[in-house]
This record gives C-alpha cells, structure tokens and sequence, in this order.
C-alpha cells in the first residue's frame, strides 16, 4: 500500500461530502494499513487526530463554514509515496508544489465545480459570468497538470471534458458510501424524539445552500398529502422556513443531524427529494438508497447519473415544480418496490468498492511514474 498524502481545502469539523469521503478513504486506507496522511485547514474546533495535519486558516467570508489553509506543506508529509488533492485552491497548490519538488506521482480530485457558486460573490451576471469564466479557465490549468483526474459521476466527467477542457485522464470512480452505518433502520424512536407526525414523510438533509435550488422542493410539495422534514442548515434556511410558513406546509426543520442519526432519517422517509443541479455526485442520494429510501431527483449534473429511474427513484425537469411532485407521488406510490431494488444495490456504491477502485489507480500511476 502507498502512503499518501491527501491535501483538503474542506475537512472536519465541517460536515459535507468532501470532508467525509476524504475522512473515510484515509480511515479505510489505514484498515488495509495504509497510510494516508490529510493536511487541511485548522480551527479550534476540531482536534486533529494521528496523521491529521492542520495548517493555519482563515474564515472565508463569502462562504459559511469553509476556510482557506495557508498554502504550506508540514513536514512530516513529505516523504510519501503520491499526492492526492482534494482542492484546485490553497492546498491542492501545497499538494502540486510537493509533487513537483519530489517527482510524486499526483493525484487530482474534483469534488465541486466552483463557478457555480459564483452567486455567492456577486449578484451582477455580467461579474458572475466572469468569476464563472475566470474559474473554468483556472481549473483547467491546476487539473492539466494531474498524472489522473478522479470524479464521482460520468456527468462530472462530461463537465470536465466539455465545459472546462482538460484534456488529461479523467476517471469515473465514485465516491462510495459506507454500507455497515447506512443501513434500513427502525424509525419509531428517531420520529418521537423530533415530533414527527404519522402518515408519509418527504424529506431532504445536507447544506441549506441557495444552489441547492431547495425553494423547488417546497413549491412541489404543495399539495402532497405529506409531512415535508428538512434536515441541516445553511444560509438560505431562513428564508426557506418562511416559505414554507407562507404556503402553509406542514414543515419541519430538525437542524444539524449527527451523522448517527442519519440512518435512523432516511428510514423514516418515504422519499428523498433532491433539487440541486450542481452535485457533483449527491452522497447523500446514496445513502438514503442504502437505507432503503428512494430519491426524487432533478435531472441535471450528477444526479442524472445517481438517480436510476424506475430503480432507485425518478428524475424529472429543472424548474418544474409540478413535474417534481408528481414524481414525488409516483415515488410514494411504488415505495416498496422501489426500497427493495434500492436495497439490491448496496454493494456496488459502497466506499469498500471505491477504496478497491482507488488503490489500483494508484498503483498503476505510480507505476507509471516508476515507483
């Protein structure tokens, strides 16, 4: 097994998809002992833990909850095997300046295409277009310089290609969630303890982004003959609270969920909507398949991929509300059948298999490279 070193611009105590994937590669590399080394962004937050290497940071003020790490590189990463970046920014540069110095093999991972997010900067479109554009073109030059370009959803590998033109390898590898804590799961307890009502449940959790286009999910769901419950936060959360205040929904707003919650949630719903058009790959869609529950989701980014229509869920059209809740009605009407074929699929999103997909493209770039 190599040792590697995984630089992050996102990690714990911040809970998102990249910090728990990189979280639980270094957790599951270490199983097959392995090293795997992270150097992220420090708060006084979070205790690092053995092989936890936090740099100083600041707060990132258009982006709650992310820090950007001084570009650096601790010395006691520097004599591993390969690179592996999480981040195009701060440290993914700590990352490629390593690489560079030792001849490493290095290791790409594109997790967020940040000129989506160029609303959080500005609100003019003629700037928006041009952070967009500025962020693309960036991109392209720190991804053209990876031995391997990782993404989790052939639709990102599209974008890749298309959108931002690398022209290097750009590989499918998903992921993965962890099969052994997301799991169908007894809900009674967890629907007592947060007060939800009897009778069906739509519901959604992670970040309460305004790119997360979560406003859709409650215009879709008027009408529904169904309790809406939104877990997470975020800063559109408030808005989104009076929204559906407005409409008159019977909505739920539980707030941070700890992760060990989690299994209990998804079990409890009866579908799992999902609005966002700029996932990357949408774990979070995966875990609530692994729990059983199948997912409404928009048909758009990585979620044309995730979302196995007639299998694991239904899609339907960006911006149709009408569409979305009636493909939330299908979802509730063929709920078991849909639960059991998301079930059957388990093994083939768990991160054992990503882990397995991941080791051996580090050995074949580190073969490659010669070492």
């Amino acid at each position: 097994m190599q040792s590697v070193a995984a630089f992050t611009d996102t990690y714990l105590p911040t809970v998102n998809g990249v910090s728990y994937t990189v979280q639980t590669w270094r957790d599951h590399w270490r199983e097959r002992d392995g090293r795997m080394d992270v150097v992220y962004p420090g708060t006084d937050d979070y205790v690092p833990d053995v092989g936890e290497y936090p740099v100083r940071s600041v707060s990132f003020p258009f982006y709650e909850g992310y820090r950007l790490g001084v570009p650096r590189v601790p010395s006691r990463v520097d004599d591993v095997d390969l690179v592996h970046a999480h981040t195009p920014f701060a440290l993914g540069l700590s990352g490629l300046r390593l690489a560079r110095q030792k001849n490493l093999p290095f290791i790409a991972s594109y997790h967020t295409p940040t000129g989506e997010y160029a609303d959080y900067l500005t609100s003019r479109d003629s700037f928006e277009q041009r952070i967009e554009s500025l962020s693309e073109r960036y991109e392209r030059w720190f991804f053209g310089r990876a031995d391997a370009v990782v993404c989790p959803s052939q639709a990102t590998r599209d974008h890749l290609h298309n959108v931002v033109g690398v022209e290097g390898e750009v590989i499918v590898l998903s992921n993965g969630i962890d099969t052994d804590r997301f799991v169908p799961t007894d809900a009674a307890d967890f629907r007592e303890r947060y007060d939800l009502p009897d009778g069906p449940l739509v519901g959604y959790t992670g970040r309460h982004g305004y790119e997360k286009n979560l406003d859709e999910f409650l215009k879709a769901a008027d009408g529904l003959d169904a309790t809406v419950v939104f877990g997470g936060d975020g800063p559109a959360r408030e808005e989104l609270e009076s929204l559906a205040t407005e409409m008159g929904l019977d909505a739920h707003f539980l707030g941070f969920l700890p992760r060990e919650e989690l299994p209990a949630f998804y079990s409890a719903l009866d579908a799992f909507v999902f609005p966002s058009p700029v996932e990357t790959q949408g774990l979070v869609a995966l875990e609530a398949n692994a729990c059983g529950t199948p997912v409404v989701g928009v048909n758009e980014g990585a979620l044309s991929d995730t979302v196995v229509d007639g299998v694991t869920g239904y899609h339907y059209p960006l911006g149709d509300a009408d569409a979305c809740r009636a493909a939330i009605e299908r979802v509730l009407d063929e709920r078991e059948t849909l639960s059991k074929s998301c079930l059957e699929r388990r093994d083939a999103v768990s991160v054992e298999r990503a882990v397995d997909e991941l080791s051996t493209l580090y050995d074949r770039v580190c073969a490659e490279k010669g070492y």
